[in-house]
């Protein structure tokens, strides 16, 4: 075996290692914010979601939308929204016109969560002390990346 072959077998040059590492580094940044407003990391992505589409509704607001705009599927959505639900701050509704669809809504509560979260956000960036414009390059970048692997699945 070469020796670029050996190089490229090495974990810390896999980008799969980096991304893997990284993404649990920010989680673990984002768990005190989180644990403050009681929420757990995938509950909080739900949210963000759910935040957006008040903004900008998809056509059917539903758990499959969420499924597809999150990339998980309803077995892993279905708890994190009963969770939700029972805190007050998500509401499901089964459509009346076909009841396997099952619609999503925020609850004032859930609403007014949005505001306890700028400040929180803000203060975990600040204290991180990064570069905005580097992780808005290196977030480009990643969509840019996450792009081209879909398009080859």
């Amino acid at each position: 075996m070469n020796s670029l072959s050996v190089d490229s077998m090495q974990l810390d040059n896999q980008l799969c290692f980096k991304l893997y590492a990284a993404s649990r580094a920010v989680i673990r940044a984002y768990k005190p914010m989180l644990d403050q407003l009681g929420l757990t990391y995938p509950q909080y992505l739900v949210m963000l979601v759910l935040w957006e589409w008040q903004e900008n509704a998809p056509e059917q607001p539903t758990v499959k939308a969420l499924g597809e705009r999150l990339a998980l599927d309803s077995g892993t959505l279905t708890p994190l929204l009963k969770r939700l639900e029972q805190m007050h701050w998500v509401q499901r509704q089964r459509s009346a016109r076909d009841e396997r669809e099952v619609h999503l809504s925020l609850t004032p509560a859930g609403q007014a969560l949005r505001e306890q979260v700028g400040p929180l956000k803000a203060k975990l960036l600040c204290d991180s002390g990064v570069d905005l414009d580097r992780l808005n390059e290196l977030r480009n970048g990643l969509d840019h990346l996450l792009g081209q692997i879909k398009a080859l699945a």
